[in-house]
């Protein structure tokens, strides 16, 4: 297909089509020579996300990476702290909130370490809902002020791991998920001569909302009915353990988008708070759970990727709630505790990967194929496109279809030749296009049949990452995440296109975009050029992603940078830490194969081929030395790579043949592939 020069745009349309304004809030923006900013603290400061990518790659790294601004963590933590402040003082509540970060959401540890260092003066906690998540946060967690609260189901070390948290002083809270983890709970804290805080999970009749719904109300996985409250209650009494029972806990679900359901859920639950405190049980506590959503299509609608509700909203109603029931019961106002977590991670995340490819989904030639006799079928298709007026937008469909069908029976049976079976092929695409262009003429009164023609118009851009690896909930339950350019935003895009990756499994892709009224099936890009990369950035990818990714055709963890905000910088940023991704002999090491055995393995079969006169011994020492040194490498493709000779080669060259010990030139620099940063 002829490609046509750039189309000028402004970054106020580039922000309005990619919707960076609406799902990025105030921590995305495009400067005037059209490239992506990040806003870490919401404020003035930014950082031009292809800076990030230069200064990585100086440091050896390449995409797909990940690049954490640590920055948006403090400022998401001080973000829901204020709110719950800011509703407490204009709701008159006489408790306080005191958070805590549920660490299943992201486990690693520099994410966690910036949260309970932002947390700090909010006394900002930790939840686990494992052992090996408890093992951790009991390390971490050093304020003796904030909660561990430990979620999840419980064996008796789980419960003696608790118990010495409580031993050391720490505010550790045990919550029952099920009902015969009461008798243990008593009976181990006897053992230890420890006092435990225990609180009590409860199922609400009030149901989720979104694609979480199913895990919540009466079919719940966790939690006690109201039947069994008043069970484990009475076990607490008969063991005269009354007043370890300090706290209600509940959950709603993750990314609950309507507010709605969280009021109800609230409201529900502090009725069984004010119970219980009425049964005579000291309580204090009410753990209102997750479910604090993030606006993944900048909607701001009651739909499951987005959230119909700000986070200052949700703190207020949250607040008012719990104090509207608590004071028609007349009970003291209980310190609030929520669970957020996905709210708090998922913007400092963004994956960058970079288009090496494109796939057309239909035949884009604008020349003719036959170059002999053009027969009947192939002249009827013709007819249809050059008589365009003639019929109206869905005969033509319909007509273009069946003759291709019938150009497709003629082939299968020998009565057509490939020439004219792909002249047939590129002549329907072109009536597609076609009618393509001729839809925005009904004006929104699109047939169903052709309200799909986009997505299957569409280019695929092949994408350097696996959806598996780094966005496994894309693929799982159909998350869509937020994704533009994050360069050459002043050129308007031009082709529509969908995301592959470089797995060998069809269902490696991205064919579902973010959109303000509905979902797109294709997102418009730029064309590709030549020697300069083209990066992409997928956004709000902070939850979950990087612990759930799995090994997929043994693509690895990506590399990754740790960046924070530095006024003194020239750039306004550095890069605290760089870290690679998982080489390939790390990858095989998880699946039971040792590089070396590989390689001892490999040179075997080389050396018998040299013996039998298949390869040179000089090409054995070059492609040993290539595999030995693949096999240390980066699992991901690999741009610019150099040629390698392993032919024979001249005697002044011999010392220059890739060894171990003299390993072949790097990918190509910067300079080399056209950076645009």
């Amino acid at each position: 297909m002829k490609k046509s020069q750039p189309i000028s745009w402004t970054p106020a349309e580039a922000e309005e089509y990619y919707g960076i304004k609406r799902w990025g809030a105030n921590l995305l923006s495009v400067d005037g020579e059209g490239f992506l900013n990040v806003h870490p603290m919401g404020d003035e400061r930014r950082i031009r996300i292809t800076d990030i990518v230069k200064e990585a790659k100086s440091m050896g790294l390449r995409p797909p990476m990940t690049i954490r601004v640590q920055d948006v963590l403090r400022s998401r933590v001080i973000q829901l702290n204020k709110a719950f402040r800011a509703a407490i003082d204009d709701e008159n509540y006489h408790g306080r909130y005191q958070g805590v970060f549920p660490i299943k959401v992201n486990q690693l540890r520099k994410v966690v370490e910036e949260i309970l260092d932002a947390g700090d003066e909010y006394d900002y906690g930790l939840e686990a809902g494992s052992k090996p998540e408890l093992l951790v946060a009991l390390a971490l967690l050093e304020n003796k002020k904030a909660l561990l609260i430990c979620n999840g189901y419980k064996d008796e070390e789980y419960i003696r791991l608790a118990l010495i948290g409580r031993r050391l002083g720490k505010r550790t809270v045990i919550v029952v998920e099920q009902l015969a983890e009461v008798d243990q709970i008593i009976r181990i804290a006897s053992e230890m001569d420890a006092e435990p805080v225990i609180g009590f999970r409860v199922k609400l009749t009030t149901n989720g909302e979104g694609k979480w719904a199913k895990s919540t109300g009466e079919s719940a996985k966790f939690g006690l009915t109201p039947g069994e409250i008043i069970l484990a209650a009475k076990k607490l009494k008969r063991a005269r353990r009354t007043t370890a029972l300090q706290l209600l806990h509940f959950h709603i679900g993750s990314q609950v988008p309507n507010i709605l359901t969280i009021k109800k859920a609230v409201t529900e639950a502090a009725r069984f708070y004010c119970e219980l405190v009425e049964m005579g049980f000291p309580m204090g506590h009410l753990d209102v759970g997750g479910g604090l959503g993030i606006d993944y299509d900048g909607s701001r609608s009651n739909y499951e990727s987005s959230m119909n509700y700000s986070m200052e909203v949700y703190a207020r109603d949250v607040v008012a709630n719990i104090k509207a029931v608590c004071d028609d019961a007349d009970v003291p106002h209980p310190m609030i505790t929520s669970e957020s977590g996905r709210a708090i991670v998922a913007p400092h995340a963004i994956l960058i990967t970079e288009a090496v490819g494109r796939i057309g989904s239909a035949d884009d030639s604008e020349i003719p194929l036959v170059t002999r006799k053009k027969e009947q079928i192939v002249k009827e298709l013709e007819e249809i496109y050059n008589n365009a007026g003639r019929y109206g937008l869905l005969e033509r469909y319909h007509d273009a279809g069946q003759k291709r069908e019938e150009a497709h029976s003629l082939f299968q049976h020998g009565y057509l030749n490939l020439e004219n079976r792909a002249e047939a092929d590129r002549i329907y695409w072109e009536i597609c296009r076609q009618i393509q262009k001729e839809i925005p003429s009904l004006k929104g009164n699109i047939p169903e049949e052709l309200a799909d023609i986009d997505a299957m118009l569409a280019e695929q851009y092949v994408c350097n990452f696996s959806i598996f690896q780094s966005l496994l909930d894309c693929w799982a339950i159909k998350q869509l995440f937020p994704i533009a350019p994050i360069q050459r935003l002043t050129e308007k895009p031009t082709v529509p296109a969908t995301l592959v990756d470089i797995t060998c499994d069809s269902d490696g892709k991205i064919s579902e975009f973010v959109d303000f009224e509905d979902v797109k099936n294709a997102l418009d890009l730029h064309e590709l050029r030549p020697g300069e990369p083209y990066y992409l950035g997928i956004f709000l990818v902070g939850a979950y992603q990087d612990i759930i990714g799995d090994l997929h055709n043994l693509f690895g963890r990506v590399d990754e940078v740790h960046v924070f905000l530095e006024d003194d910088e020239e750039d306004g940023f550095y890069i605290e830490e760089a870290l690679p991704g998982y080489s390939v002999d790390k990858i095989l090491d998880m699946i039971q194969y040792k590089a070396d055995d590989l390689c001892r393995m490999m040179k075997k079969q080389m050396d018998r081929a040299t013996k039998a006169g298949k390869v040179r011994p000089r090409e054995r020492i070059s492609m040993l030395a290539l595999y030995e040194e693949l096999i240390k490498g980066r699992s991901y493709l690999v741009s610019s790579r150099k040629k390698r000779r392993v032919a024979k080669k001249s005697p002044a060259k011999r010392a220059e043949a890739p060894s171990a010990a003299n390993p072949p030139p790097p990918a190509a620099t910067d300079a080399q592939e056209g950076n645009p940063a």
